[in-house]
């Protein structure tokens, strides 16, 4: 394979690769699947042909496409190409238009030195490497969790000439005590094992619809935020919607899982009304449009820390207007005045923030996290 013409795709892939290596040898795979860890030089050429691709168009649309690394043998009911395609900026920019949809992805592995395209698949085995084109100049490496579709882990984030790799060894909450409610432990769903947590569907959904939002997410004992809602909060819910099941209900069946899905997409899609959106701890919606107002007493919010889930990345301490516009003043002003309290703000440019009070730091506490949800 050529020499990638862009400079990162190598120094990301040996960084990704060595991660890969560390989770392959600590996992209870069989040895022979230990052997299909993608290697670097493949990887780096992936990279370099995605890049240049995401940057391309077909009929005046970008490139969105999901490259899985493994031999058509490892899959169930694989669609394959004959011969299988040599993959270069423009013929994965040529194929793009018929495997965008969620669920599909490429199948990439090197024959003879040359990096191809044997055809796509739906189905990937645990701990598969994943490479998808988001956007032009940003590019995405997760690896499965398991056999079931969607449970997928971020390892990296490449854009343009910057690598974000994600350090799952900051993603916990500080080990002090904390005002947050079990519900609220919002990092841990964040990096759940499991089926993804209600909070992380709900951001997931909040960035989809691209038009920012803010969901406020209050203790149902107490109606002191109501303290910093302008009255009447927007418009009102009543009687208040269950978005989830009840916590105490047995795991729901495909169907069950299927209309939370719809029904968190459909209170997510609230959030884009101007004001915020107010669940309470049963995942209640109370109302939206809500406008937040700055406590009666409560001075200013002057500081927040500000940290994200990255290697090498310190917190630090900055004003709240270096977070973003209105709605990321208006959170941090409100976790502020209700500490019980949290908050996850969508920006309309993807950036994803949510915001708890620190009792480490007594402080508001903001944590960007939308490099582990794209």
């Amino acid at each position: 394979m050529p020499d990638s013409a862009y400079p990162m795709a190598r120094a990301a892939a040996l960084q990704i690769h060595q991660r890969l290596l560390r989770l392959f040898e600590t996992s209870e795979l069989p040895e022979s699947r230990r052997g299909l860890c993608v290697d670097p030089v493949t990887l780096e050429a992936a990279i370099d042909v995605a890049f240049w691709a995401s940057l391309r168009r077909e009929e005046g649309y970008a490139p969105h496409v999901s490259l899985a690394f493994l031999q058509p043998g490892s899959t169930l009911s694989p669609l394959r190409l004959d011969p299988p395609l040599i993959l270069t900026p423009h013929s994965l920019t040529r194929v793009a238009p018929a495997v965008d949809h969620p669920g599909v992805h490429v199948g990439v592995w090197h024959e003879s030195g040359i990096l191809t395209a044997w055809g796509s698949t739906h189905h990937l085995p645990p701990l598969t490497t994943v490479l998808d084109v988001v956007a032009p100049g940003l590019l995405v490496v997760k690896y499965t969790r398991g056999e079931e579709a969607g449970k997928f882990i971020n390892l990296a984030v490449i854009e343009g000439d910057q690598l974000k790799m994600i350090d799952p060894s900051t993603t916990s909450l500080p080990e002090c005590p904390s005002r947050l409610t079990p519900l609220l432990g919002i990092e841990m769903q964040f990096r759940s094992e499991d089926a993804p947590g209600i909070l992380l569907q709900f951001a997931v959904s909040m960035r989809a619809h691209r038009r920012g939002g803010a969901l406020l997410l209050v203790p149902s004992a107490s109606a002191s935020w109501q303290e910093s809602i302008l009255s009447p909060p927007g418009y009102v819910v009543s009687p208040a919607y269950s978005a989830v099941p009840a916590r105490e209900a047995p795991v729901p069946g495909a169907g069950s899982l299927e209309e939370l899905r719809r029904k968190i997409e459909s209170v997510a899609g609230l959030t884009a009304v101007d004001g915020a959106t107010i669940l309470n701890d049963s995942f209640e919606v109370l109302a939206f449009g809500a406008k937040i107002i700055r406590r009666r007493g409560a001075s200013p919010v002057a500081q927040v820390t500000l940290s994200e889930p990255i290697v090498g990345a310190a917190a630090t301490v900055i004003e709240p207007s270096q977070l973003g516009g209105t709605r990321h003043l208006s959170a941090a002003q409100f976790i502020q005045d209700q500490p019980d309290s949290a908050a996850m703000v969508a920006s309309q440019d993807g950036r994803f923030t949510v915001f708890w009070w620190s009792e480490c730091d007594r402080m508001v506490h903001a944590r960007r996290v939308e490099s582990v949800l794209l």
